[in-house]
């Protein structure tokens, strides 16, 4: 396996890293303080994207750093799941950036399925305004009344009526739901129950204004609500969706999934790794620069031992997440399955372990909101949930290890 970047990863670097120093660094606490201060509250009727966050945009599109994430060289910038890697590190560092480059969640991982798994209509209607970045998307999976960690739960109903879909059911953590832009909801639900557990369920291309949504409310994840994207609960009643909404076919749900989480799981990991390399970088400054008991605090505690124990934890999750990126690129998804599953326990456990070492350096002033940490510590314990807790990953690990030793 061969990691190094190639010419054209190591130019989209050093184009990143330019764009970020020289418009998303100086402006990160302002920008933040602001946001915050337009959208105070759980009530995202009012909430507006931040004029800064538009200009950004329009300008990263300007420059050729938009979509960075698709294979294609016709809709996109044609980079593989290892070349965009080291890119979603850089954009990382800032939690906010990524949508400045149309590379966010969930968009990205339901403009995958639309590439994937969706028709020429489909792709048309939802896809291309997406990669345009005019609209924004949601995921509908997880639910409120049962054990989510066991997707093959869900309780939401897809129901063919005639030429139409009827849905019916609850879902939450519905992130980007408050977000001014979205206007489409990637939807799963039970369709099939008579089918064997793993193709029971489909995946439904829902307008967020069709007649039956109700949008009840946002989230706050440790007391905040991630404005202006958000985390809804989202309830539909009797929804009705023609049949073309239907993605690939009745049943195929899952199928979908194993296709959309490989890529979207190497995307959130090396997010996660440049956010752990920004913590690091926040500690060590402020362990060199303060002073208690008569030397710097970096001196003191075992702090210089927690640094070097963060650096081996970063670069042992990077090579982990690039040796999956490399997997899915060379073999295919499925024979990255153990990569996969493994990256989304190691990385979150790593980010939180590294934010937690750069919060003990900063005192008080790591748990408000004059730095960053206290942004990717909620982060970093959300990501151990989201897609799955860290036990659905690592049964699947177990099982496909001991399925190498059992006939």
């Amino acid at each position: 396996m061969d990691f190094s970047h190639n010419p054209k990863t190591l130019d989209y670097i050093s184009r990143i890293r330019a764009f970020m120093d020289e418009n998303v660094y100086p402006i990160e606490d302002k920008l933040y303080a602001e946001i915050h201060a337009d959208n105070p509250d759980g009530n995202w009727k009012q909430w507006r994207l931040h004029p800064e966050i538009v200009r950004l945009k329009k300008l990263a599109k300007e420059q050729g750093l938009w979509n960075l994430f698709l294979p294609d060289e016709k809709l996109a910038q044609g980079l593989s799941t290892l070349e965009y890697a080291p890119l979603a590190e850089e954009t990382g560092r800032v939690i906010f950036a990524p949508e400045i480059f149309n590379c966010n969640a969930p968009d990205t991982g339901n403009m995958e399925v639309l590439y994937h798994f969706g028709n020429k209509e489909q792709q048309e209607q939802w896809l291309t305004p997406l990669l345009e970045g005019t609209i924004r998307s949601v995921f509908g999976m997880t639910e409120p009344d049962v054990a989510s960690s066991d997707a093959t739960n869900m309780a939401a109903t897809i129901t063919v009526d005639g030429d139409e879909l009827v849905l019916n059911g609850k879902k939450w953590w519905t992130t980007g739901l408050g977000h001014p832009n979205a206007k489409v909801m990637i939807f799963m639900g039970l369709s099939n129950p008579e089918n064997d557990k793993h193709s029971q369920h489909s995946m439904v291309i829902v307008p967020l204004d069709a007649p039956g949504i109700e949008i009840k409310r946002m989230l706050s994840a440790y007391g905040d609500y991630d404005a202006p994207s958000g985390h809804g609960e989202i309830h539909l009643n009797n929804v009705r969706v023609p049949m073309s909404n239907l993605l690939v076919g009745l049943g195929k749900g899952f199928a979908i999934a194993q296709g959309r989480l490989g890529p979207g799981r190497i995307h959130h990991c090396m997010r996660a790794i440049g956010g752990a390399e920004k913590c690091l970088e926040l500690g060590i400054k402020r362990g060199l620069s303060r002073t208690a008991f008569g030397k710097p605090l970096i001196e003191l505690g075992g702090n210089k031992e927690r640094i070097a124990k963060a650096r081996m934890l970063i670069e042992q999750s990077r090579l982990l997440t690039l040796q999956a990126a490399w997997k899915i690129d060379n073999l295919g998804v499925k024979h990255a399955m153990v990569d996969i599953s493994a990256i989304k326990v190691v990385v979150p456990n790593m980010l939180q372990e590294v934010v937690d070492i750069a919060l003990q350096l900063h005192g008080g002033a790591g748990m408000c909101s004059d730095f960053p940490i206290a942004r990717f510590a909620a982060a970093a314990r959300s990501l151990r949930l989201a897609d799955g807790p860290d036990e659905v990953h690592m049964a699947m690990v177990s099982r496909l290890e001991l399925k190498k030793y059992r006939k």
